[in-house]
Protein backbone atom coordinates (compact mmCIF):
# COMPACT_ATOMS: atom_id res chain seq x y z
CA UNK A 1 0.00 0.00 0.00
CA UNK A 2 1.46 3.38 -0.86
CA UNK A 3 2.29 5.91 2.08
CA UNK A 4 -0.27 7.97 2.54
CA UNK A 5 0.33 12.07 2.61
CA UNK A 6 -3.61 13.42 2.10
CA UNK A 7 -3.34 14.35 5.90
CA UNK A 8 -0.06 15.51 6.93
CA UNK A 9 1.77 18.33 7.26
CA UNK A 10 4.38 17.81 4.81
CA UNK A 11 7.82 19.98 5.10
CA UNK A 12 10.74 19.80 2.38
CA UNK A 13 13.98 21.14 3.45
CA UNK A 14 16.60 21.40 1.68
CA UNK A 15 20.25 20.07 3.44
CA UNK A 16 21.23 24.64 3.18
CA UNK A 17 18.58 24.80 5.47
CA UNK A 18 18.65 22.12 7.95
CA UNK A 19 22.70 21.99 8.57
CA UNK A 20 25.17 24.51 8.39
CA UNK A 21 27.16 24.19 4.86
CA UNK A 22 29.21 28.05 4.63
CA UNK A 23 32.12 25.93 4.64
CA UNK A 24 30.92 23.32 2.26
CA UNK A 25 29.31 26.07 0.01
CA UNK A 26 32.73 27.97 0.23
CA UNK A 27 34.55 25.16 -1.51
CA UNK A 28 32.11 24.69 -3.98
CA UNK A 29 32.23 28.19 -5.37
CA UNK A 30 36.32 28.67 -4.58
CA UNK A 31 37.84 25.41 -5.73
CA UNK A 32 34.53 23.43 -7.63
CA UNK A 33 32.04 20.47 -8.10
CA UNK A 34 35.20 17.81 -7.44
CA UNK A 35 36.86 19.45 -4.53
CA UNK A 36 33.27 19.63 -3.22
CA UNK A 37 32.65 15.92 -3.70
CA UNK A 38 35.99 14.98 -2.00
CA UNK A 39 35.72 17.17 0.68
CA UNK A 40 31.92 15.88 1.56
CA UNK A 41 34.10 11.90 0.97
CA UNK A 42 36.08 12.82 3.43
CA UNK A 43 34.22 14.56 6.60
CA UNK A 44 31.23 11.78 5.97
CA UNK A 45 31.73 11.05 9.65
CA UNK A 46 32.16 14.66 10.34
CA UNK A 47 28.34 15.42 11.63
CA UNK A 48 27.33 19.14 10.55
CA UNK A 49 26.34 21.69 12.29
CA UNK A 50 22.74 22.48 12.69
CA UNK A 51 21.54 25.15 10.49
CA UNK A 52 19.02 28.02 10.70
CA UNK A 53 16.11 25.89 10.36
CA UNK A 54 16.70 22.73 12.44
CA UNK A 55 15.10 23.91 15.52
CA UNK A 56 12.30 24.31 13.25
CA UNK A 57 12.21 21.14 12.15
CA UNK A 58 13.11 19.16 14.95
CA UNK A 59 10.39 20.56 17.00
CA UNK A 60 8.37 19.97 14.31
CA UNK A 61 9.28 16.16 13.83
CA UNK A 62 9.13 15.43 18.32
CA UNK A 63 5.08 16.19 17.71
CA UNK A 64 5.02 12.55 16.34
CA UNK A 65 5.86 11.65 19.21
CA UNK A 66 3.11 13.15 20.89
CA UNK A 67 0.35 11.65 18.52
CA UNK A 68 -1.05 8.45 17.04
CA UNK A 69 -2.07 10.32 14.03
CA UNK A 70 1.75 10.98 13.25
CA UNK A 71 0.57 14.27 11.93
CA UNK A 72 4.26 15.71 10.20
CA UNK A 73 6.33 14.29 7.62
CA UNK A 74 9.31 16.13 6.57
CA UNK A 75 11.13 15.66 3.29
CA UNK A 76 14.84 16.25 1.89
CA UNK A 77 15.45 17.92 -1.39
CA UNK A 78 18.61 18.41 -1.91
CA UNK A 79 20.85 19.72 -4.93
CA UNK A 80 23.50 17.06 -3.55
CA UNK A 81 24.18 13.93 -5.37
CA UNK A 82 23.32 10.86 -3.64
CA UNK A 83 26.54 10.43 -2.68
CA UNK A 84 27.25 13.40 -1.64
CA UNK A 85 24.13 13.12 0.75
CA UNK A 86 25.35 10.98 2.59
CA UNK A 87 26.76 13.06 4.92
CA UNK A 88 23.90 14.55 5.51
CA UNK A 89 21.67 11.34 6.01
CA UNK A 90 24.57 10.66 8.42
CA UNK A 91 24.35 13.75 10.28
CA UNK A 92 20.60 13.14 10.14
CA UNK A 93 20.55 10.19 11.99
CA UNK A 94 23.30 11.54 14.40
CA UNK A 95 20.64 14.53 15.36
CA UNK A 96 18.20 11.92 16.08
CA UNK A 97 15.72 13.52 13.23
CA UNK A 98 12.98 11.03 11.89
CA UNK A 99 13.71 11.88 7.75
CA UNK A 100 13.73 9.11 5.46
CA UNK A 101 12.37 10.58 2.43
CA UNK A 102 14.84 12.24 0.26
CA UNK A 103 15.33 13.73 -3.36
CA UNK A 104 18.91 14.43 -4.73
CA UNK A 105 19.37 16.46 -7.62
CA UNK A 106 23.32 16.65 -8.23
CA UNK A 107 23.40 20.33 -8.63
CA UNK A 108 19.56 20.79 -9.81
CA UNK A 109 16.88 23.06 -8.60
CA UNK A 110 14.29 20.66 -6.75
CA UNK A 111 11.81 23.15 -6.97
CA UNK A 112 9.63 21.33 -9.63
CA UNK A 113 9.22 18.33 -7.19
CA UNK A 114 7.73 20.56 -3.93
CA UNK A 115 3.99 19.42 -5.39
CA UNK A 116 4.86 15.70 -5.42
CA UNK A 117 4.65 15.63 -1.88
CA UNK A 118 1.98 17.38 -1.60
CA UNK A 119 4.01 20.04 0.23
CA UNK A 120 3.07 23.19 2.07
CA UNK A 121 6.25 24.82 3.04
CA UNK A 122 9.80 24.04 1.28
CA UNK A 123 12.85 26.16 3.24
CA UNK A 124 16.10 26.37 1.26
CA UNK A 125 19.24 28.50 1.49
CA UNK A 126 19.23 29.14 -1.96
CA UNK A 127 17.43 32.20 -3.26
CA UNK A 128 17.58 31.39 -6.90
CA UNK A 129 15.19 27.97 -5.89
CA UNK A 130 12.52 29.74 -3.66
CA UNK A 131 12.19 32.29 -6.47
CA UNK A 132 11.67 29.71 -9.15
CA UNK A 133 9.23 28.09 -6.37
CA UNK A 134 7.45 31.08 -5.58
CA UNK A 135 7.25 32.31 -9.55
CA UNK A 136 5.28 29.01 -10.06
CA UNK A 137 3.04 29.43 -7.17
CA UNK A 138 4.73 27.24 -4.97
CA UNK A 139 5.03 27.54 -0.79
CA UNK A 140 9.02 28.25 -0.13
CA UNK A 141 10.83 30.96 1.55
CA UNK A 142 14.80 31.39 1.80
CA UNK A 143 16.41 30.72 5.47
CA UNK A 144 18.77 33.95 6.12
CA UNK A 145 21.96 33.28 7.18
CA UNK A 146 21.56 33.77 11.05
CA UNK A 147 23.10 33.02 14.29
CA UNK A 148 20.56 30.16 15.61
CA UNK A 149 20.41 29.70 19.69
CA UNK A 150 18.42 26.76 20.46
CA UNK A 151 17.41 26.33 24.33
CA UNK A 152 17.67 22.20 24.36
CA UNK A 153 14.92 22.94 27.58
CA UNK A 154 12.15 24.95 25.38
CA UNK A 155 9.76 22.35 24.42
CA UNK A 156 7.15 25.06 22.60
CA UNK A 157 7.13 25.37 18.97
CA UNK A 158 6.70 28.98 18.15
CA UNK A 159 5.43 29.97 14.65
CA UNK A 160 5.34 33.50 13.59
CA UNK A 161 4.17 34.84 10.47
CA UNK A 162 3.26 38.14 8.41
CA UNK A 163 0.32 38.98 7.24
CA UNK A 164 0.35 40.82 3.57
CA UNK A 165 2.36 38.78 1.10
CA UNK A 166 2.82 35.92 3.42
CA UNK A 167 -0.71 34.34 4.93
CA UNK A 168 -2.46 36.23 2.10
CA UNK A 169 -1.92 37.60 -1.20
CA UNK A 170 -0.62 41.23 -1.96
CA UNK A 171 -3.93 42.67 -3.28
CA UNK A 172 -3.68 45.27 0.31
CA UNK A 173 0.05 45.85 -0.33
CA UNK A 174 -0.55 47.18 -3.74
CA UNK A 175 -3.11 49.72 -2.79
CA UNK A 176 0.08 50.83 -0.12
CA UNK A 177 2.83 50.52 -1.98
CA UNK A 178 0.98 52.40 -5.18
CA UNK A 179 -0.71 55.16 -2.73
CA UNK A 180 -0.14 55.94 0.42
CA UNK A 181 -1.68 55.10 4.26
CA UNK A 182 -4.78 56.79 4.27
CA UNK A 183 -5.64 55.11 0.81
CA UNK A 184 -4.65 52.24 2.34
CA UNK A 185 -6.67 51.98 5.24
CA UNK A 186 -9.58 53.63 2.97
CA UNK A 187 -9.37 50.23 1.13
CA UNK A 188 -9.36 47.39 3.67
CA UNK A 189 -12.11 49.63 5.38
CA UNK A 190 -14.08 49.83 2.29
CA UNK A 191 -13.61 45.49 2.17
CA UNK A 192 -13.94 44.99 5.54
CA UNK A 193 -16.26 42.02 5.14
CA UNK A 194 -14.61 40.19 2.19
CA UNK A 195 -12.27 37.79 3.09
CA UNK A 196 -8.47 37.90 1.34
CA UNK A 197 -7.21 35.53 -1.11
CA UNK A 198 -4.93 32.78 0.27
CA UNK A 199 -1.02 33.93 -0.23
CA UNK A 200 1.89 31.43 -0.68
CA UNK A 201 1.74 29.88 3.06
CA UNK A 202 -1.98 30.29 3.55
CA UNK A 203 -1.98 25.99 2.97
CA UNK A 204 0.87 25.66 5.68
CA UNK A 205 -0.67 27.64 8.22
CA UNK A 206 -4.04 26.02 7.50
CA UNK A 207 -2.38 22.69 8.19
CA UNK A 208 -0.76 23.86 11.46
CA UNK A 209 -4.28 24.61 12.65
CA UNK A 210 -5.26 21.14 12.23
CA UNK A 211 -2.78 19.77 14.15
CA UNK A 212 -3.50 23.10 17.11
CA UNK A 213 -6.75 20.94 16.56
CA UNK A 214 -5.78 17.68 17.59
CA UNK A 215 -3.81 19.56 20.81
CA UNK A 216 -6.95 20.93 21.73
CA UNK A 217 -8.96 17.83 21.66
CA UNK A 218 -6.29 16.45 23.63
CA UNK A 219 -6.82 18.51 26.09
CA UNK A 220 -9.64 18.09 26.34
CA UNK A 221 -9.21 14.31 27.88
CA UNK A 222 -5.78 14.91 29.32
CA UNK A 223 -6.23 18.57 31.55
CA UNK A 224 -2.50 18.07 32.12
CA UNK A 225 -1.52 17.94 28.41
CA UNK A 226 0.87 20.65 27.44
CA UNK A 227 0.29 22.57 24.62
CA UNK A 228 3.57 22.47 22.03
CA UNK A 229 2.54 24.80 19.41
CA UNK A 230 1.78 28.34 19.60
CA UNK A 231 1.40 30.59 16.43
CA UNK A 232 1.55 34.29 16.42
CA UNK A 233 0.93 37.09 13.60
CA UNK A 234 3.15 40.13 13.64
CA UNK A 235 1.56 42.30 11.20
CA UNK A 236 2.02 46.72 10.54
CA UNK A 237 -1.32 46.51 10.05
CA UNK A 238 -3.53 48.47 12.68
CA UNK A 239 -7.36 49.61 13.02
CA UNK A 240 -9.30 50.16 11.37
CA UNK A 241 -7.10 47.93 8.44
CA UNK A 242 -7.70 45.15 11.30
CA UNK A 243 -11.17 44.24 10.46
CA UNK A 244 -10.58 42.64 7.36
CA UNK A 245 -7.43 40.59 8.45
CA UNK A 246 -10.35 39.53 11.37
CA UNK A 247 -12.96 38.85 8.52
CA UNK A 248 -10.06 36.59 6.33
CA UNK A 249 -8.77 33.95 9.74
CA UNK A 250 -12.47 33.55 10.65
CA UNK A 251 -13.84 32.57 7.12
CA UNK A 252 -10.95 30.44 7.31
CA UNK A 253 -11.58 28.81 10.12
CA UNK A 254 -8.05 29.72 11.43
CA UNK A 255 -7.37 30.87 15.01
CA UNK A 256 -3.61 32.53 16.00
CA UNK A 257 -2.06 32.14 19.79
CA UNK A 258 -0.89 35.81 19.41
CA UNK A 259 -1.58 38.69 17.22
CA UNK A 260 0.11 41.97 17.09
CA UNK A 261 -1.03 44.85 15.24
CA UNK A 262 1.67 47.43 15.41
CA UNK A 263 1.14 50.15 12.90
CA UNK A 264 4.66 50.73 12.08
CA UNK A 265 6.36 49.76 14.94
CA UNK A 266 9.68 47.95 14.45
CA UNK A 267 8.53 44.22 14.64
CA UNK A 268 11.80 42.94 15.94
CA UNK A 269 10.50 44.69 19.17
CA UNK A 270 8.29 41.66 19.83
CA UNK A 271 9.99 39.21 18.35
CA UNK A 272 13.22 39.56 20.50
CA UNK A 273 10.87 38.76 23.31
CA UNK A 274 8.98 36.22 21.43
CA UNK A 275 11.43 34.22 19.96
CA UNK A 276 9.86 32.23 17.77
CA UNK A 277 11.81 29.42 15.92
CA UNK A 278 10.99 30.68 12.85
CA UNK A 279 9.40 33.86 11.39
CA UNK A 280 8.18 34.38 7.73
CA UNK A 281 8.33 37.60 6.29
CA UNK A 282 7.52 38.75 2.99
CA UNK A 283 10.07 42.10 3.45
CA UNK A 284 13.86 41.54 3.98
CA UNK A 285 13.87 45.02 5.95
CA UNK A 286 11.36 43.35 8.72
CA UNK A 287 14.08 40.86 9.27
CA UNK A 288 17.50 42.11 10.91
CA UNK A 289 19.71 39.49 11.14
CA UNK A 290 21.48 40.94 13.42
CA UNK A 291 19.38 39.65 16.05
CA UNK A 292 20.77 36.26 17.53
CA UNK A 293 19.00 33.28 17.87
CA UNK A 294 15.90 33.87 15.39
CA UNK A 295 15.32 31.67 12.64
CA UNK A 296 14.50 34.66 9.77
CA UNK A 297 12.70 33.49 6.18
CA UNK A 298 11.88 35.65 3.31
CA UNK A 299 9.05 34.86 1.24
CA UNK A 300 9.91 36.44 -1.87
CA UNK A 301 6.91 37.17 -2.94
CA UNK A 302 4.38 39.90 -4.59
CA UNK A 303 4.81 43.42 -5.28
CA UNK A 304 7.08 44.20 -2.25
CA UNK A 305 9.87 41.97 -4.09
CA UNK A 306 9.65 43.10 -7.46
Amino acid sequence: MPFNLDDKLVIAVASSALFDLRDSHKIFLDEGPIAYRDYQEKNIDNTLKPGVAFPFVKRLLNLNNSFEEQPIEVILLSRNSPETGLRVFRSIKAHNLDISRAGFFSGESPYKYIPSFDTALFLSANLEDVNKAIKEGLPAGQVLDVEIEDDPNDDELRIAFDFDGVIIDDEAETVFKKGDLQKFHDNETKKSELPHKGGPLKNFIDKIGRIQSIENRRLEVDKNYKKVISTAIVTARNAPSHERFVTTLKDWGITVDTTFFLGGIEKSRVLKIMKPHIYFDDQKLHLDTTIKGIPFVHIPFGIANE
